[in-house]
């Protein structure tokens, strides 16, 4: 489970990795929302599905087949100024493996190593197992009930220990997460 895990954190990351650009006709029919920052912008072959209140939805094929996600950006971090890349918040798909819901918190710098990252999704506290730079739930079943609780919650906070300095704290407002992450769900044919 754990190497599964790693191996989706792996092609999660690659697949923001590398930019793709909003066609002219794209770019004429609507205003873009604004690009994620340029180490997280979707592989080469994904494209947007939609964004909802700063939750960006999109589709991308692999090897393996599909692969759906939904990410946001915390609206606040404490503490300011602290060295780091960027974090965020994803939930993927990927429905030719079999595997949903996964969700994943990138903290944007080395976690301290034995820590966990605490999620606290409108009052429902989770731990989530630390690894690198990212975080995840243990089982597929707290997964779904991450993301459940994500659909229905105002705001997620986590908590992260980094290896040196002081612990950080990003606040994510979920206002848009049910209606982005409705949108991978037609995607990959992912049932509520």
């Amino acid at each position: 489970m754990m190497r599964t895990r790693l191996f989706l954190l792996g092609v999660m990351v690659t697949a923001i990795a590398s930019a793709t650009a909003v066609t002219g006709a794209e770019a004429k029919k609507k205003e873009p929302p604004p690009p994620p920052p340029p180490a997280q912008q979707p592989s080469e072959g994904a494209h947007t599905l939609g964004t909802a209140s700063g939750w960006t939805a999109y589709m991308s094929k692999d090897k393996t087949g599909r692969v759906c996600y939904v990410y946001g950006q915390p609206q606040k971090s404490e503490p300011t100024g602290a060295k780091r890349k960027s974090p965020m918040m994803m939930v993927t798909h990927r429905p030719d493996e079999k595997i949903a819901n996964v969700v994943s918190v990138i903290e944007g710098y080395p976690l301290k190593e034995g820590s966990d990252v605490q999620l606290d999704v409108g009052g429902s506290k989770f731990d989530l197992f630390a690894k690198e730079d990212s975080a995840w739930a243990r089982t597929s079943d707290l997964d779904k009930t991450i993301v459940t609780a994500l659909g229905r919650a105002k705001q997620a906070v986590a908590k992260g220990s980094p290896q040196k300095g002081p612990g950080t704290t990003d606040v994510y407002v979920l206002g848009g997460f049910a209606q982005a992450l409705a949108m991978i769900d037609k995607a990959c044919g992912v049932k509520r």
